[in-house]
């Protein structure tokens, strides 16, 4: 069973990267974006771990560490520095405000969650350990290991790829157009292509046309993925074209891993 952590952060992309990667190891994410929220949520909440930025608004992350720090009933609960801060005595300046750890920025998105995860001494962690496998359960363990191109002109959104893909032993290349997928496809062979629908120049629909009617690629599982498609037959086109699954942003990480999965089964 996951723990209950709050998560203090005042840039979108930064609060729903950290979001998806600590839900998707099953962990429940509170989530404020300025120092008052964040201290109410604590105060109201009592999560089993805090992480917070240090320059947030309203009140400042060092504030928010002294004020929990300073109260009998919240001095106990970790409380963790996530921030871009490098100069000389940052994190000393970090430390001795009442944060137990400090974790720099950019993440690493492959690390992220087990590092915050060393500041729950009375967590077991979320890795489960592998349990034995039986003759029906092997192909699952192979598709762990598979290639997926994830192909978008969005750094926040293949980070989250990322994040929910590697994590459980996916080999994620990106792509920032469909130029460069085409040019990756000569020198790779995924077992999975995840694509955004709208990009700069050619689209999601493009990549996806061009590949179907060339036999070299045509068998490789092609997923669809968009926030702006919200339309029953934009989802039908994309199907029509030869799409093995078309999902719609937000999609729950869980959600993500159980369509790629299905797809790389079906698909072998």
């Amino acid at each position: 069973m996951g723990a209950r952590i709050l998560v203090i952060e005042d840039n979108p992309a930064n609060l729903e990267l950290m979001s998806y990667l600590l839900r998707a190891f099953g962990h429940e994410v509170l989530t404020e974006c300025d120092g008052e929220a964040g201290l109410e949520a604590a105060r109201r909440e009592s999560p089993d771990l805090i992480v917070c930025d240090i320059q947030i608004p309203k009140v400042h992350g060092l504030d928010v560490a002294r004020q929990l720090k300073s109260h009998p009933s919240h001095k106990k609960i970790p409380l963790v520095a996530v921030t871009a801060f490098a100069m000389v005595g940052d994190r000393d300046k970090v430390l001795s405000a009442g944060f137990d750890g400090y974790i720099a920025k950019p993440i690493a998105p492959e690390t992220f969650v087990q590092q915050v995860e060393t500041f729950l001494p009375t967590f077991e962690g979320t890795t489960p350990e592998p349990a034995p496998q039986t003759e029906e359960e092997a192909p699952i363990a192979r598709v762990k290991r598979a290639t997926i191109l994830v192909v978008d002109d969005s750094h926040v959104n293949i980070e989250l790829a990322r994040g929910i893909l590697e994590p459980v032993g996916y080999e994620v290349v990106a792509a920032n157009s469909v130029a460069e997928a085409q040019v990756l496809l000569g020198e790779i062979d995924p077992d999975l292509i995840l694509s955004d629908v709208h990009m700069k120049g050619e689209s999601g629909f493009d990549l996806l046309r061009s590949l179907k009617a060339d036999q070299k690629f045509n068998r490789i599982p092609f997923v669809l993925i968009s926030s702006t498609v919200w339309q029953e037959r934009d989802r039908l086109c994309g199907l029509e074209l030869g799409a093995v699954r078309f999902i719609l942003r937000p999609a729950d990480p869980e959600v993500v891993l159980a369509e790629i999965a299905h797809c790389l089964r079906a698909g072998a």
